[in-house]
């Protein structure tokens, strides 16, 4: 298949342009000649056959060929809110979310979170989603959504979702959760930060009924904690 490309704007007509990262990608790597084929998406849902036409400083031009309606998401929505961790686990974390098909993350604001989810990282966190769609063949961009205090979370996500913390000592089972979820079409799950959840925060899951489960005897970086509790949730679904 040929190499995929991201468009920043809605493909509608017979022709598109690429630019700035996904352009010199084209020009600079794969050194691209007119007539040479692409496969370009904009986060909508479709992909598109294209062909290269014209390549510029910077910009290529490109002659769409097909447009495609090929739908590569679960046939359920995961939302996954956690307290980021350090560094590049950042990006680990947003990537390998994108490949197991979460639809949305939501960065929480937890008592003894350690990275705060300032605009530049969030803006990081979004190429890195757009990096893992173009590898993984989503062809819709996972939503990074606004930060969040994780108690206003646990206090508005919607009751009708099948809604899961991962926390030590808690008494739920994930797969308890599963035949719910093929009802709901839903899920929510929330990781706390690496110094865990305050005792506070918990009892406001609770409080708000919430399942509490614990994922086994170690202790689990927060972006282990996150591919693990979403590949149990996926884990032999249709997609």
């Amino acid at each position: 298949m040929p190499d995929r490309y991201f468009s920043h704007d809605p493909i509608t007509g017979t022709h598109a342009e690429l630019a700035d990262a996904e352009a010199r990608h084209l020009q600079q790597v794969m050194r691209a000649q007119p007539g040479d084929e692409a496969i370009l998406f904009d986060g909508g849902g479709a992909e598109f056959l294209a062909r290269v036409e014209t390549v510029g400083r910077g910009q290529v031009s490109l002659r769409i060929v097909e447009r495609r309606e090929v739908n590569r998401e679960l046939a359920f929505e995961i939302t996954l809110a956690a307290a980021l961790p350090k560094g590049e686990r950042q990006r680990w974390l947003i990537e390998k979310a994108v490949e197991l098909g979460v639809a949305r993350f939501v960065p929480l604001l937890t008592q003894r979170g350690v990275a705060q989810p300032s605009d530049n990282a969030l803006s990081r966190l979004t190429r890195t989603v757009i990096e893992a769609s173009k590898q993984c063949g989503r062809n819709r961009l996972m939503e990074i959504a606004a930060a969040e205090p994780i108690e206003k979370f646990l206090q508005h996500t919607a009751t009708s979702a099948v809604r899961i913390v991962a926390h030590p000592g808690g008494s739920a089972r994930v797969a308890e959760q599963l035949g719910q979820l093929e009802a709901t079409g839903q899920a929510c799950v929330v990781i706390g930060p690496e110094g865990g959840l305050s005792d506070a925060e918990v009892e406001t899951a609770r409080s708000h009924n919430w399942q509490v489960v614990d994922l086994g005897p170690r202790i689990l970086r927060v972006e282990t904690a996150a591919v693990l509790l979403v590949a149990m949730l996926t884990a032999g679904r249709r997609e």
